[in-house]
């Protein structure tokens, strides 16, 4: 659900998020519109209000773990975790973890990725919330649901601060509510 259809329509703050958020004709490859939140992250005003809009949805659910996917859910995921009493626990890509892990293997447009966290990080039972910068079909905030779930969490909610059109009118993934702030910018006679 996008945040505007949740008690925010009209926040002159889901303007100012979207409106601060660049967006890059023809990258990484042609037709793609990248929507790129390092913008975002340059404006404190923008940046502050959109950890806001999500620290105040979530300080009353009983969340104790935020789980940020790489890399841009590391942008946003530790201060909502601060914000609200909760853990951080990234969600990498492989290899990128000392120690032993646990993995989620997913299926991409053009092949396959995966996640992967701490064995030990997440507790079974614990509520969790997993955070993204942008969600287009779900399927890496999927497979981190899976990834959840397997060790015994509760994936309470998915955030994401832009949700592509594909995203429309798509209020869960796995039987998992999902919140978005915004929905993309597009660029006027862009070729």
């Amino acid at each position: 659900m996008f945040a505007a259809e949740n008690g925010l329509r009209g926040d002159p703050r889901l303007q100012a998020i979207s409106e601060a958020i660049r967006v890059v004709p023809h990258f990484p490859k042609p037709g793609i519109m990248f929507q790129d939140i390092t913008t975002l992250l340059l404006d404190p005003k923008a940046f502050k209000d959109t950890v806001d809009i999500f620290v105040d949805r979530y300080r009353d659910m009983g969340i104790s773990v935020v789980a940020g996917v790489e890399a841009r859910g590391f942008m946003f995921g530790p201060s909502i975790a601060l914000a609200i009493g909760a853990k951080f626990v990234p969600l990498r890509k492989p290899r990128k973890l000392p120690g032993e892990v646990i993995s989620e293997a997913y299926v991409l447009e053009y092949g396959t990725d995966c996640l992967e966290m701490h064995v030990g990080a997440v507790q079974p039972g614990e509520r969790s919330l997993i955070i993204d910068d942008l969600v287009a079909t779900g399927g890496t905030l999927s497979a981190a649901i899976r990834l959840l779930e397997r060790v015994g969490a509760e994936v309470v909610e998915c955030a994401c601060v832009v949700g592509l059109p594909e995203a429309k009118g798509q209020r869960r993934l796995n039987g998992t509510p999902l919140y978005i702030l915004v929905e993309p910018r597009e660029i006027e006679n862009c070729y």
